[in-house]
């Protein structure tokens, strides 16, 4: 009987193992859990460090938005990771992003379909940030525009996403971006479906925001864990 018990055991984690490997087939992590390696920090002087299997960054003031940046680009990828973030720090996960040595102008149009022109200063991670606000405006999963446009596809009429969010725990992203559609969910809600072609590839980043001199926000983190991606095809 300890046999049967034993053997039908291992069966069972066998099976886990066979599922959790089709579940994740496809996808490589980004974070090893253990180092920085593959990350580069750029913009502002932030504190970003590994803690306990988690990447916390963590405000300091008086410097700029601060990202930690992947060493390479992505264009067409299937990304998900897990976050959580203090209630008075403001933060966001880039994608598709970029920063150049020297200054660049981009062309645009415009909602009423003018052209128009943005100059992005040499230095300047600029480009799609799925955001995380833990603000009472609860737009988690909004795509704002770095440094360029602003916001592309804010939740204001998208109360499932606004509620879906959980202060101070840890919450769950799923972002697909093919072609020029990007697409997040928030805790298995679905929260911004946008079409824009500006940019198709660019590195990832895991931003903290600026604090300036509030004092109230100098100290206070926000931490990521589980990040993997699937490139698409």
């Amino acid at each position: 009987m300890k046999v049967q018990l034993t053997l039908s055991a291992f069966c069972l984690a066998l099976l886990m193992n066979i599922t959790t490997y089709a579940e994740d087939k496809g996808f490589k992590p980004l974070f090893d859990g253990k180092t920085l390696d593959g990350w580069v920090q750029k913009g502002g002087t932030a504190k970003y460090e590994v803690v306990d299997g988690t990447i916390v960054g963590t405000s300091v003031p008086k410097t700029p938005n601060s990202f930690l940046c992947t060493d390479r680009n992505y264009g067409d990828f299937e990304l998900e990771v897990d976050f959580k973030v203090d209630p008075l720090l403001n933060s966001g996960i880039q994608i598709r992003s970029n920063v150049h040595d020297d200054d660049r102008t981009i062309v645009y149009k415009g909602d009423d379909g003018k052209e128009l022109k943005k100059k992005i200063p040499a230095g300047r991670v600029h480009g799609y940030q799925v955001e995380i606000d833990p603000s009472d405006r609860a737009w988690s999963g909004g795509i704002y525009d770095e440094a360029r446009r602003g916001w592309l596809n804010n939740l204001a009429d998208n109360k499932a996403a606004q509620k879906a969010f959980k202060q101070n725990e840890w919450n769950h992203y799923r972002i697909v971006c093919k072609g020029d559609s990007i697409k997040t969910w928030i805790n298995g809600v679905p929260a911004a479906d946008l079409k824009d072609g500006l940019t198709s590839e660019g590195f990832i980043a895991l931003q903290v925001h600026g604090v300036g001199n509030h004092p109230e926000k100098v100290g206070k983190q926000v931490s990521w864990r589980n990040i993997k991606i699937k490139e698409l095809k």
